[in-house]
């Protein structure tokens, strides 16, 4: 991070420069803008973070609420989540201040005691090592507050308009083609405001974040497809006194009387507790939603027998049916329309997938929702990339949303069911331990097609699969002698990644296959010089970095090739920090199964692996960029 290259500036780093239009913003609600995001829930303010990034672009965000969320539904954060964080710049701060998750614990009913139960199991939450960061247990508000900070911070300078509600869209011609209706809600205590003023603007695109019940995917026609599953569950976060013993541990119990599935809060007393109520009839009409907490409190009671919860204070709950929908496309081209039109209507989180709470998914598939439909846009709106960029979102999400789909089913089904209804008594605990990755975000795999090359040449670095995320790994920086992750300098930016492992030549040879494909990187032919827009500095678009096999003390940083030290900035400086080695611990190479002939590995902004490829596949790399980006 190079906060004085363009000269020192004393305050805060995290506090970028206001740049394009965000150097006299105006706080009204303007006319048109590129795009208009509805919600402010984790997939709009995180698309609206990401966009913020890219100076050019007006985006504005609205939200019915009068002001910031205080209180969320969303707990859970998974450890890809927190990868996420990392680019974003707060994930040591949200960690630190978390309830980590490292075990969980399972209970069933005690074969000597008949309505009582004991613990039969443990399980590691991350047995296979698959991220060096934790899982998570914060309120759904701190992530959005932290979001909200970086879109505030970034070169835009987004902040949400509070206390403006959706109302209708239409879809038409011309520079602003999406025509949008927005209406005071009367809740926000800005001095001037008109409860029910209505208001008319135009913009470019509309992302659409506003929860299982949105106007906005009404209104461009699509499908929420499934169905409730009759099985009510009360949830609860509260603090108590109590003799469970695990109470501080995440847990699974399934007793006599029904389940519970635990889960501690931050802070070191509050948890939550997801209660089953037992079936619902069909034709319930909702009535089991007005389920008091005190008969919530006493089921849970009943169900954790020996033990008791004296509840002290209530600080949220709610009763739900457990309900599986997902939606049928994620923008406004119908399937007969593919194609032949570009969508200028998305919709991300709630708006395309519902589901239980109960596997912690909600916020953490928005998160990644939004994430990869925020630096397409950005690219787009920038002239950076061709408008049929945008039709890979809904490709590429919609897939991942259905098999969450199936996966919550299976497990809410399994939390629902009573222990001798399942297939064996460590049922439960043996699928929580066998799809651990998935839950976790790891599974996320997207296929080949225009962001994610053919695995042709996939065995040349295995453990960096294709179409799934790039995974950090240990290595010392050269310059400072620094050990880092790499992969963790891949922030949100919205640029590409180019990652080069080295062959075994040293790296002051002059003839090795690395110097020689870096020469070409450099030339006037190459993708980098080709696409990187007149006038920016040479990594404004691709950040090229290097790893050589050799430890950082052999490498002799100002014999590299000088596309890995490019010159950025006011005062056309060397950026030094794109040069590693090895660790002492362990060999990234070995590690991750990459060739030691050397490897051209691609990462999308959004950090997932776009292509891997030899040294001498020039052309190749050529022809990956070449329908990507605008000539």
């Amino acid at each position: 991070m190079l906060f004085h290259h363009n000269g020192y500036v004393s305050g805060d780093p995290r506090v970028q420069p206001a740049a394009g239009v965000g150097v006299d913003r105006s706080p009204e609600l303007p006319e048109t803008m590129d795009v208009l995001v509805v919600g402010a829930g984790p997939a709009g303010m995180t698309a609206t973070a990401q966009l913020a990034s890219f100076p050019e672009v007006m985006t504005c965000l609205v939200d019915r609420r009068p002001e910031r969320l205080g209180i969320g539904q969303a707990d859970g954060i998974q450890a890809r989540s927190v990868e996420t964080f990392q680019a974003f710049g707060f994930a040591e701060e949200i960690v630190a201040e978390a309830y980590h998750l490292t075990e969980m614990n399972f209970w069933k009913p005690d074969p000597q005691e008949s309505g009582h139960i004991i613990r039969t199991a443990r399980a590691v939450d991350d047995p296979a090592g698959v991220s060096e960061f934790p899982h998570l247990i914060v309120n759904q508000a701190r992530v959005l507050d932290y979001f909200a900070r970086f879109a505030r911070h970034a070169p835009s300078r987004t902040e949400p308009y509070w206390g403006w509600e959706f109302v209708s869209l239409e879809v038409g011609e011309g520079e602003y083609p999406v025509t949008v209706t927005l209406k005071r809600t009367g809740e926000t205590a800005q001095s001037g405001v008109n409860p029910g003023e209505t208001r008319t603007i135009r913009t470019k695109y509309v992302v659409g974040g506003d929860g299982a019940h949105s106007k906005v995917r009404r209104d461009i026609g699509a499908q929420h497809v499934g169905a409730v599953s009759y099985h009510a569950w009360g949830v609860m976060d509260v603090i108590a006194e109590t003799d469970f013993p695990d109470i501080r541990t995440k847990c699974a119990i399934q007793s006599e009387h029904g389940s519970i599935l635990h889960i501690p809060r931050e802070g070191g007393f509050l948890f939550r507790m997801y209660v089953d109520l037992g079936e619902v009839d069909q034709h319930d009409a909702g009535a089991v939603r007005k389920t008091p907490i005190e008969s919530i409190i006493a089921q849970a009671n009943q169900i954790v027998s020996p033990y008791t919860v004296d509840v002290k204070d209530v600080a949220w709950w709610s009763v739900y049916e457990v309900g599986h929908r997902v939606t049928d496309r994620f923008d406004d081209v119908q399937a007969e329309d593919v194609g032949q039109r570009h969508p200028h209507v998305f919709i991300a989180g709630d708006a395309c997938h519902t589901h239980s709470a109960k596997a912690g998914q909600g916020m953490n598939v928005s998160i990644q929702d939004a994430f990869n439909l925020g630096w397409k846009l950005g690219h787009v709106l920038t002239g950076l990339s061709p408008e049929s960029l945008l039709s890979t979102y809904s490709a590429e999400r919609q897939p991942v949303a259905q098999k969450l789909i199936d996966f919550d089913r299976e497990w809410s089904s399994m939390m629902a069911a009573k222990p001798e209804e399942l297939e064996s008594a460590t049922a439960l605990e043996d699928f929580y331990q066998k799809t651990a990755e998935f839950p976790a975000g790891f599974m996320t795999e997207y296929p080949a097609g225009l962001l994610v090359a053919d695995a042709t040449h996939q065995a040349l670095a295995s453990g960096f699969p294709l179409g799934k995320r790039f995974k950090a790994h240990p290595a010392k920086r050269v310059s400072d002698t620094t050990p880092h992750r790499f992969g963790h300098q891949h922030t949100a930016d919205g640029r590409w990644r180019i990652y080069a492992f080295a062959d075994a030549a040293v790296s002051s040879a002059q003839d090795s296959a690395l110097r020689t494909w870096a020469e070409w990187l450099d030339s006037e032919d190459s993708p980098v010089r080709r696409f990187t827009p007149a006038g920016r500095d040479l990594d404004a678009l691709f950040d090229v970095q290097v790893v050589y096999q050799q430890p950082h003390e052999e490498v002799e940083l100002m014999k590299t090739p000088s596309i890995f030290r490019p010159q950025v900035g006011r005062f056309q400086v060397s950026n030094l920090n794109k040069v590693w080695g090895v660790g002492p611990e362990d060999d990234f190479f070995e590690a991750r199964g990459l060739s030691r002939d050397g490897v051209i590995v691609v990462v999308r902004p959004d950090q997932y692996v776009a292509a891997v490829l030899p040294l001498t596949a020039t052309d190749e790399l050529t022809d990956f960029f070449e329908p990507i980006f605008t000539p």
